[in-house]
């Protein structure tokens, strides 16, 4: 009880680190959004989201890579030797340097040639987007092999560095926004140029704290199968679903771009940015957590396992709800007051991604337990079979003249869908887990909160003119609804218990 009780408070202490890490982005991004957007205009805009979005297409091989260096370095540490941890960093910085190869030459060969002859771009601007096509390209490169080192900071539960970090990068990033307004080079060339500066100085950061602060981040060319096969085996596994979530991604991006133009594009960019921004909330949670279910799983100590996955489910989503009720009403007036110029279809884009974010965040919290397990053939296959219909189904919606929405809302389906997947899944492969307990404790209980508090703060709604004070008003009963409902029925006996033993110390003292 009193190790869970002191992971249970680092988790907090790291979550409150990201959280901080994530406000501060947020709201950075915010500002620098609307400049970047009035800066280089929607076209531009657009084709920078597009042609970015080609080179993270190739970026699916790193994903599934990533989420195996972080589980095996987090399995490794939890067992204590070093010597293990040592030769698992370096065969994984190993293999992320042979992907950065792997990924250059698709980028500069099949990736070049869609750039080339298959997207819609304005030939006066294709000179200015192959700048760009080769900065993402760079900038991807350094990703790829920097995953190993955020990996040992994570598997350590240094949150606090992110945090310090992330203050560094903010900065930076409004420095690029001031240059780019005040610059008389070509502004999209610029933007990518400089952000790509940013991106490495980021990157040499990281790995400055690792290498002096890890003793196991000292590199040495490692081909130890021992180490090699798992990995190569689980993230072969993990590739099939990630390559697909890439797909589905960019896909939609790029059909937007085939049916409807570089316009839309930049609609889809902003629904990006908002989902991007809320969802970093509920990421930093995940973050926090992910550690301690796989150190758990690995001392077979299944009960708290099943205990954080429950919790971080339940949690993670009613807090998303909090931030993200208030935006999906009010985001006609958000982004109007954010951007000059809001492109078409850009709020029923956003508040459709929003709605996404609820029932993947509940899916990412199950398949991070899975992830522990280490068997992860089966939801890789069903979710990416799941994210890839949605590119036939859109593709085949559009020849018949659908709704530029019509991907997004296959994107909320199909993800509600892919989680109960994930949780008949973790129960196949951890028999103590109920899923009785997941769809009545969990699932239930969020989607009730919910049907409440939209209901009630839709009324509210309509009942006011649009403008701060309705948003406000929004905002306020939306929170104190969510936050009471959490309380009465979210909250277990025992919690409630801690909760007014707290609060009584402190109102003691």
């Amino acid at each position: 009880m009193t190790a869970n009780s002191e992971n249970n408070k680092r988790i907090a202490k790291n979550t409150l680190f990201l959280y901080f890490r994530m406000l501060l982005t947020m709201g950075i991004s915010l500002y620098t959004s609307r400049v970047v957007l009035s800066t280089l205009g929607v076209e531009d805009f657009g084709i920078y989201g597009v042609v970015g979005g080609v080179v993270a297409m190739f970026s699916f091989i790193n994903s599934s890579l990533s989420s195996a260096t972080s589980r095996f370095l987090t399995f490794s540490l939890s067992k204590g030797d070093t010597e293990d941890l040592k030769k698992t960093f370096s065969s994984a910085l190993t293999i992320h340097i042979l992907i950065a190869f792997v990924i250059l030459i698709l980028a500069e060969t099949i990736g070049l040639w869609f750039l080339e002859n298959k997207l819609v771009i304005p030939e006066y601007r294709m000179s200015a987007a192959r700048w760009v096509y080769q900065f993402s390209v760079l900038s991807t490169l350094i990703a790829i092999t920097q995953v190993p080192y955020n990996a040992v900071i994570i598997s350590h539960e240094r949150m606090h560095i992110y945090a310090y970090v992330e203050i560094l990068n903010v900065s930076l990033k409004l420095g690029v926004v001031y240059l780019l307004v005040i610059g008389n080079f070509d502004k999209l060339i610029l933007y990518a140029a400089l952000i790509f500066v940013v991106s490495v100085l980021i990157a040499m950061i990281y790995r400055i704290y690792c290498l002096k602060k890890f003793t196991v981040c000292k590199y040495k060319f490692e081909w130890n199968k021992k180490y090699i096969y798992p990995m190569l085996s689980f993230s072969g596994w993990d590739l099939y679903g990630n390559m697909s979530v890439v797909a589905r991604t960019q896909g939609v991006n790029v059909l937007l771009n085939l049916f409807f133009g570089a316009v839309l594009n930049a609609a889809n960019g902003i629904a990006v940015q908002v989902q991007g921004a809320v969802m970093a909330f509920a990421n930093n949670i995940i973050t926090a957590v992910r550690p301690q279910i796989v150190k758990s799983y690995a001392a077979r100590n299944y009960s708290y396992t099943i205990k954080l996955v429950l919790n971080a489910a339940k949690y993670i989503y009613l807090l998303l709800l909090v931030l993200s009720l208030p935006l999906i009403l009010e985001m006609n007036f958000i982004l109007n007051l954010w951007l000059k110029n809001v492109p078409p279809h850009a709020v029923s884009f956003c508040r459709l991604t929003l709605l996404f974010n609820f029932f993947a965040t509940m899916s990412f919290v199950v398949v991070s337990a899975i992830h522990a397990t280490g068997n992860i053939k089966r939801p890789s296959l069903i979710n990416g079979s799941l994210y890839l219909a949605v590119i036939p189904v859109s593709y085949a919606a559009f020849k018949f003249n659908g709704i530029p929405e019509f991907p997004y809302l296959c994107n909320v389906l199909f993800i509600f869908i892919g989680m109960l997947s994930n949780v008949y899944t973790l129960k196949l492969y951890l028999p103590e887990f109920s899923i009785r307990k997941f769809i009545l404790n969990v699932l239930s209980v969020c989607l009730l909160i919910s049907f409440v508090s939209f209901l009630a703060s839709y009324g509210i709604r309509e009942k006011l003119p649009e403008g701060f004070l309705r948003f406000f008003t929004v905002s306020a009963v939306s929170t104190i609804i969510i936050a009471g409902m959490t309380y009465f029925i979210a909250i277990d006996k025992q919690t409630k218990q801690l909760v007014k033993e707290k609060i009584a110390r402190k109102w003691k003292n």
